[in-house]
């Protein structure tokens, strides 16, 4: 018997990721490591398998001991952890097997590994498993095709703790057919999406339910109607399936805007219990658009077409969140206030605005390599990073998104309430998909949020669930779940805020210093003077930012080592000119 250690390393803290929430959402974690699961149901039976998450409990040395391999799977943001993952295994002379979109792209940056298992695994995983036995196991694997999604097993769910989790996934496709200039999806899955049978998604379905799963279900496709035909042969499929069960599973997932042109598949996702979906929209920006291909989310047409687009979706009673990007070639910047406009006019609470990044292998990349725009910035971590030249001043587009996101997630959160509020104006009741609480339950679920919520959120959270109570009575759950998110949104919205004004804080007063120094006449002592007194502030400034503010590779103790070597370095040039 082999055992087989599947490690999920940590993500910082993101607007997915719910951190901030998830105490009063009653779980531990957002999402399960899928593909860790999916992975595990591939294992031969003799490998005895054991699961950890780190976004639901830390990495042991006891699970180290136990361990004779460990299999892990990331995305770009966690690759923090996943170092820190690695040197653990090395330093315990375990081997390492990585895998995952993050070391599909970025495989040889990433030391220590001993095996990779790159691209989609469902073909070369069981080779690797059978090299590794016969001990002629190579160093990296590739997927030579896109595999048949349809031998792809049932993940293995009953490996984690279900009740540790905000939501369970599944998915039903890859790939996507629009070709965005920013987006990886393509180039990691394919243009032409492949799905499962119907059969396979219900019986991910049943398999939940009857480990004892209720609640919300995500599915985790990049563009859920990216085949619209099979979408449409899978829905009723899932109907059927909830109206026996009595509609157990709250689902949501991700599509493009097109979906609102889709009337028949709005329907049927509807009747399939759908409540939810998340859209690319970027920008209300048409030139923007096009420059970064993005033709679904224009219409010569139609002005208002997004915002449009939006309302028939929440009209047919589906919750719309938003991806926003600032920075793309094209915008100026009025595209500020048309981002807070457009979210607002919306009604769109959970509205994701970040900053464009040139990821490895995308057109995006290609292109800004061409013009000579990439910087050699790590990504993937801190929300202020920009790695390229953009066509607009830096500094105006951080200061204009941080503007973005602290006024849409503002201290108070009355324009976030005020953004619920358009959204139950126009968001069709569902008596299908519309859970109850008792009394107790709804009174307890209203003081959770609202003794987590800082005294300046009290009164606009107080009116908005007086006016929800009033209005939108059938709606009043959903409303506090909001709440809770809109905690989670402003507090990361505030900890992005404190970090960026730690650096320039900073960079300022490295400037100040080094003028101070550099003037004519400064003497010896008063510069040893002043730069203890510079460092003493800057220290007590580091001091004052929240510890839960703080994350792995936030970026801060890197700036903070590098003003001090900054510092001291001024300060020995004039000390050597005085003596010189």
């Amino acid at each position: 018997m082999h055992n087989a250690l599947l490690v999920y390393p940590e993500y910082p803290p993101s607007h997915w990721g719910i951190n901030h929430a998830l105490e009063m959402l009653g779980a531990r974690a957002a999402f399960p490591p899928l593909g860790l699961l999916t992975v595990a149901a591939m294992f031969p039976p003799e490998y005895d398998l054991r699961v950890v998450d780190m976004n639901v409990s830390p990495l042991k040395d006891s699970d180290l001991d136990w361990a004779d391999m460990v299999f892990t799977s990331t995305m770009i943001v966690q690759k923090e952890s996943l170092r820190k993952v690695i040197e653990r295994c090395n330093h315990a002379s375990i081997p390492v097997v990585a895998g995952g979109p993050h070391p599909t792209s970025f495989h040889q940056e990433i030391a220590g590994v001993d095996y990779f298992v790159l691209d989609e695994a469902e073909e070369t995983f069981p080779q690797f498993l059978r090299d590794l036995d016969q001990g002629r196991a190579k160093a990296i694997y590739r997927e030579p095709r896109k595999p048949d999604v349809t031998r792809t097993p049932i993940p293995r769910f009953d490996l984690i703790e279900l009740r540790d989790y905000h939501a369970m996934c599944v998915q039903f496709s890859r790939g996507c057919p629009f070709d965005c200039e920013f987006c990886d999806i393509i180039k990691l899955y394919g243009r032409v999406p492949r799905t499962k049978s119907p059969q396979q998604v219900v019986e991910e379905f049943e398999t939940l339910y009857r480990l004892g799963w209720r609640g919300n279900l995500f599915l985790v496709d990049d563009n859920f109607i990216g085949n619209q035909r099979d979408a449409l042969n899978l829905l009723p499929a899932i109907a059927a399936w909830q109206q026996a069960h009595g509609y157990p599973f709250q689902l949501f997932t991700e599509a493009s805007v097109n979906l609102a042109r889709m009337d028949s598949v709005l329907d049927a996702m509807i009747e399939a219990g759908f409540n939810a979906v998340f859209l690319g929209i970027e920008t209300p920006n048409p030139k923007a658009l096009a420059i970064t291909k993005k033709p679904q989310n224009i219409s010569r047409r139609e002005q208002d077409y997004l915002l449009n687009a939006v309302r028939k979706i929440q009209h047919k009673g589906m919750q719309v969140m938003g991806g926003f990007i600032l920075g793309l070639d094209g915008d100026d910047e009025q595209v500020f206030d048309a981002q807070i406009q457009f979210i607002q006019e919306a009604g769109i609470p959970m509205a994701l605005v970040g900053l464009l990044t040139a990821l490895k292998g995308t057109d995006l990349y290609t292109r800004l390599q061409l013009e000579n725009r990439l910087l050699d910035v790590p990504i993937g971590i801190s929300g202020t990073a920009l790695n390229f030249v953009p066509q607009m001043d830096p500094k105006t587009l951080i200061k204009g998104y941080l503007r973005v996101i602290s006024t849409i997630y503002d201290p108070s959160l009355e324009n976030y309430f005020e953004r619920c509020l358009t959204l139950f104006k126009h968001l069709k009741p569902l008596p299908h998909m519309t859970p109850s609480l008792t009394g107790n339950a709804l009174y307890l679920a209203l003081m959770t949020v609202r003794r987590r919520l800082s005294p300046s959120q009290l009164p606009a959270y107080s009116r908005y669930i007086a006016k929800v109570s009033k209005d939108h009575s059938s709606m009043l759950l959903l409303a506090i779940r909001l709440a809770a998110l809109g905690y989670h949104f402003e507090k990361l919205t505030r900890q992005q805020i404190a970090l960026q004004e730690f650096e320039d804080f900073l960079a300022a007063e490295l400037t100040a210093f080094h003028e101070a120094v550099l003037s004519p006449g400064t003497k010896e002592d008063l510069v040893d003077n002043r730069r203890k007194a510079l460092l003493a502030r800057v220290n007590s400034r580091h001091r004052s930012i929240p510890a839960d503010f703080r994350f792995d590779a936030d970026g801060i103790d890197d700036a903070l080592a590098a003003f001090r070597s900054a510092v001291n370095e001024h300060a020995d040039s004039t000390r050597l000119a005085a003596h010189g």
